[in-house]
């Protein structure tokens, strides 16, 4: 067996390259099929009276959809490549984490679908969509806090998990308040995320909560 294949006597699980590379393909096709209900309406533009204006205009919705979803992709995207820049192996739990983190990247693309299908009035399409956000976001924290607790497995330092767990938390909360204001007040919608602009402050917010409680300072 090679060290690959999870026998080393001087380190825990299995290299982490490969499967990070497989991480990156996944999120890398989920961001792209974004693009796909929209595509497939493009041919219609010709025959629709008043052409791409009103193409445009009857796709609002799909448009929406897309502009935040791919943003919000990315944004999954580098907090996990930041998350794995220093682990340098990975053991079933870990990979299993993270498979599950990617089943809720992959599903974005369909939940993307149906909010542009349904509009910003259904409940149930607002609820998958932004239902799912707050999944991902947890999913990573449970990464994160498992690394934590295995340290064998990176060389993250304690500081920098710390902040990635006041990251996902802030993420896992504004994503929740954003789904509660968008039920709440439907005419509101999709733009609800707005709240996303917040999570900068409020993850210094987190951080600085569980920084004290360890009794390190942070600025």
């Amino acid at each position: 067996m090679t060290d690959d294949e999870g026998d080393s006597p001087h380190a825990p699980g299995y290299a982490a390259e490969r499967f990070t590379a497989f991480s990156d393909a996944v999120v890398a096709i989920a961001i792209t099929l974004l693009i796909l209900p929209l595509m497939e309406s493009v041919g219609d533009i010709s025959s629709t009276e008043g052409g791409t204006w009103r193409w445009l205009g009857d796709h609002h919705d799909q448009l929406v959809s897309f502009v935040l979803s791919f943003a919000i992709i990315a944004m999954f995207w580098v907090g996990n490549h930041r998350q794995f820049s220093r682990v340098q192996r990975v053991d079933a739990a870990v990979i299993w984490l993270m498979m599950a983190w990617l089943v809720t990247i992959v599903w974005l693309p369909v939940a993307t679908s149906i909010t542009g299908a349904a509009g910003s009035g259904d409940p149930v399409a607002k609820s998958i969509y932004m239902g799912s956000m707050v999944v991902t976001s947890l999913l990573s924290l449970c990464t994160r806090l498992y690394l934590r607790q295995h340290p064998g497995l990176h060389d993250t330092p304690e500081t920098a998990l710390i902040r990635g767990v006041g990251n996902d938390l802030s993420l896992a909360v504004l994503f929740s308040l954003a789904l509660v204001i968008s039920l709440l007040f439907p005419a509101i919608g999709y733009y609800s995320l707005i709240l996303m602009g917040a999570n900068g402050v409020l993850e210094r917010t987190i951080t600085r909560v569980f920084l004290s409680r360890d009794g390190r300072v942070t600025g």
